[in-house]
């Protein structure tokens, strides 16, 4: 049997992400396994509470930075779909900011992706925060 090329997607975005479309999108007869990682925004960062809304932004080569990110990991041993689209503009406490998600034939590679898939991401595609804080206070994080 021949090998089949993964699936990949790939997006920044200000519309709400979902996680039924990430399971959607790496859907493969030959995976046996998906693993998915969820973003959320929480309430504090590095030990301050209070934090009320994040604001994303994104470098203009964050999009083909992303790509190639994911590109690396549909290379994987079994992989037969990546998935990575992360949220830019204003997002509340609770709403997500990053979806992530890797089928593969074995729940082995399949992990192996997706730490892969988010641990590359957080640290290669320029992609910026501002933590809005309770009082008006903000911080940026990642600059």
């Amino acid at each position: 049997m021949s090998e089949q090329r993964a699936t990949v997607v790939t997006d920044i975005r200000e519309s709400a992400l979902s996680v039924d479309e990430a399971l959607r999108a790496v859907a493969s007869p030959r995976a046996g396994a998906v693993t998915i990682f969820v973003g959320t925004v929480r309430e504090h960062d590095e030990g301050r509470e209070g934090v009320t809304e994040l604001g994303y932004s994104a470098h203009p080569e964050a999009l083909a930075l992303l790509e190639q990110v994911a590109g690396r990991v549909a290379a994987g041993t079994q992989v037969h779909g990546v998935y990575a689209v992360h949220r830019v503009g204003q997002l509340a406490v609770g709403d997500l900011a990053v979806v992530c998600a890797v089928s593969a034939e074995h729940r082995a590679e399949a992990f192996e992706g997706g730490r892969r898939l988010i641990e590359e991401l957080k640290a290669q595609v320029p992609v910026w925060k501002r933590q809005e804080y309770a009082g008006g206070e903000h911080t940026w994080v990642g600059l």
